[in-house]
């Protein structure tokens, strides 16, 4: 998949769970958000509680609608971002005077000759591909201008969408979305997302942890492709339902405000 292809992918994946978050964030008869402080004091699904790192870089466990308000707002960031989502015609950089000076004079090592010299071996542990520099190194979207780090950023984005979609099932499946009779589009959704998800390695058996057990069985219904092969939960072998979480613990992975974790 190429860089281009990502970036479509992702935004059209944000897209569908925005148009999911929308449904839970519409006033109930109290007058609140059906996710709201209220109903929901923390981003917890089927155990976890995921926490959000506070200016301090301390975790914060804030209410559901707020982590995701914050998450929303910090993946509009990401995509409109020039830098990692460029848009643009891409240009090749002109060429530095080292360079150019390399090409002309045979390295800066002999310099008004055209035989290189080789530089003395190097004590250095750091792997190749940290000692070759950037024009050297290979990376997904490098060809059509997207940063070394756009992968990371992409899987990083994924997985916070994992988060909601997690929230989503565990908290408001049955009400409002199975009373509204849009449990269906849900579903299709996340299958999508998914498949996507797993079949291009945007998504970890861990990332897709909490919501497994219902993986399991879309896969033995066929619901899901079979290439999309993810580690069998040693936990419920049921489909996660409202109020199955049990024991809650705190995530590892914590989100801090306009970055990636």
């Amino acid at each position: 998949m190429t860089g281009a292809d990502l970036r479509l992918t992702v935004v059209e994946q944000y897209r569908l769970l925005e148009s999911q978050l929308k449904i839970i964030q519409e006033k109930d008869s109290t007058g609140l958000p059906i996710c709201s402080p209220v109903s929901c004091p923390s981003m917890s699904a089927a155990g976890q509680i995921y926490t959000w790192l506070d200016k301090d870089g301390k975790p914060d466990r804030v209410p559901a609608s707020l982590y995701i308000g914050r998450l929303q707002k910090w993946i509009i960031g990401k995509i409109e971002d020039q830098h990692l989502f460029p848009t643009g015609t891409v240009t090749l950089a002109p060429m530095s005077p080292t360079s150019s000076s390399y090409m002309t004079a045979g390295g800066s090592n002999t310099p008004g000759t055209q035989t290189p010299i080789a530089a003395g071996p190097t004590t250095s542990n750091l792997p190749l591909s940290t000692l070759a520099g950037s024009e050297l190194r290979d990376w997904v979207g490098k060809a059509s201008g997207f940063p070394e780090q756009f992968e990371a950023d992409i899987k990083s984005i994924y997985r916070q969408m994992m988060r909601c979609y997690a929230h989503v099932f565990y908290a408001h499946w049955l009400d409002p979305f199975y009373n509204l009779g849009a449990e269906k589009t849900l579903n299709t959704c996340f299958i999508h997302f998914v498949t996507v998800g797993k079949l291009y390695r945007l998504l970890s058996d861990k990332d897709l942890e909490p919501m497994q057990p219902l993986v399991d069985i879309w896969l033995v219904q066929g619901l899901l492709p079979t290439e999309v092969t993810v580690a069998q939960s040693p936990a419920t072998p049921g489909p996660p339902t409202p109020g199955s979480a049990g024991k809650q613990k705190m995530d590892d992975a914590n989100v801090p405000v306009g970055t990636a974790s």
